[in-house]
């Protein structure tokens, strides 16, 4: 689920909104049922749920979802490659329309219109979804001014949702373990001092500035950084970073250990790395990297209250809100962060 901030909205033109979705969800759509909401005129939180999936439950998540997010009407948008020109697939997919229909109107959102589409590509016909009769072409999806934009802020937008699930996957299993055991070996029993927090937090901003030169960390540095996420104080000064003027190193730096850390350390690298990503209006890379961190461990606060944000489509400015706590945490340990940076440029 993503949220799209830009003024220009092509509600109205379906060939403009289905070339959109991909740069709102950062990836191209395939065998999708898409839920563009709406609310004041405007684009909201866009939705999505595989067709092969649950859809009982898929179709009553999504309308909950929308009505969530203060939605007012909704599109949908079916990407199917299977069975165009079939009758009955014609008949399912309107039969689809009016289920999803009905359970939006059951939230108080109103469908307005459906759309159907083989694929999401410059030129794929596109046709209306329940019978209504209308026909068009989809736009060409990498001029979309919503995909120009993404662009533009720094987003890379992926040919399948896979390749987004890649940036955080785990890299090698077998290192991992590897690593497992040097954390557990350096966990050793100790006072959690301020002093210790100060210089766990000041190794996290060395650690960015080595990976951005272009230098691996070393398993010792990564097994440290493992521990100091354990520690509130270290952790919660860090999700700072995330509006601080070095903020692409440092998610950068949560990227690396999602795919390189064991768990249960990861979870906190995953979290620190969608908080960034929401911070700065890429709800594709949160979404995938929180759905992550819940399947880890699904009672983590921070991953539940972003989670929830997300799928409401709170906006990225109100997230960033949260990352003061953090300037407050360092100013009381004594360490000395980035300076906060104008949102509206992109992260060094």
């Amino acid at each position: 689920m993503a949220t799209s901030t830009r003024p220009e909205s092509p509600l109205d033109r379906p060939g403009a909104l289905i070339a959109a979705i991909p740069a709102v969800l950062g990836f191209v759509p395939e065998k999708s049922l898409v839920l563009v909401t709406a609310a004041d005129g405007e684009m909201g939180a866009v939705l999505r749920a595989d067709l092969d999936g649950r859809l009982d439950e898929s179709l009553s998540c999504l309308a909950e979802l929308a009505a969530s997010s203060g939605a007012e009407t909704a599109i949908a948008v079916i990407v199917d490659a299977e069975g165009a020109g079939c009758r009955v697939c014609a008949e399912e997919r309107r039969d689809l329309v009016g289920w999803l229909a009905t359970e939006l109107a059951s939230q108080g959102v109103e469908l307005t219109s459906s759309h159907v589409v083989a694929e999401v590509a410059a030129g794929a016909g596109w046709y209306c979804g329940d019978g209504c009769g209308r026909t068009g072409v989809v736009d060409d999806p990498a001029a979309s001014p919503i995909a120009v934009a993404a662009v533009l802020d720094g987003r890379r937008l992926y040919d399948r949702r896979s390749e987004l699930v890649d940036v955080v996957a785990p890299a090698d299993e077998a290192h991992s373990a590897a690593l497992k055991h040097l954390i557990e070996q350096s966990a050793v029993i100790t006072e959690r001092t301020d002093a210790i927090a100060r210089a766990d937090i000041e190794h996290a901003l060395a650690c960015a500035e080595r990976l951005e030169g272009g230098r691996p960390l070393t398993d010792d540095q990564t097994a440290r950084l493992a521990l100091a996420l354990s520690d509130g104080r270290v952790r919660d000064t860090l999700y700072a970073l995330a509006v601080g003027d070095h903020a692409g190193a440092a998610e950068a730096l949560w990227a690396d250990l999602s795919r390189r850390l064991p768990e249960p350390w990861r979870v906190e690298a995953l979290v620190l790395l969608a908080f960034s990503a929401y911070a700065r209006g890429d709800g594709p890379l949160a979404g995938i990297s929180l759905d992550a961190a819940l399947r880890c461990r699904s009672d983590h606060k921070m991953a539940g209250m972003l989670d929830q944000a997300l799928r409401s489509g709170l906006r990225p400015e109100r997230i960033r809100e949260l990352a003061r706590t953090g300037y407050r945490l360092a100013g009381q340990l004594g360490v000395q962060l980035p300076p906060r940076r104008s949102f509206g440029q992109r992260a060094g």
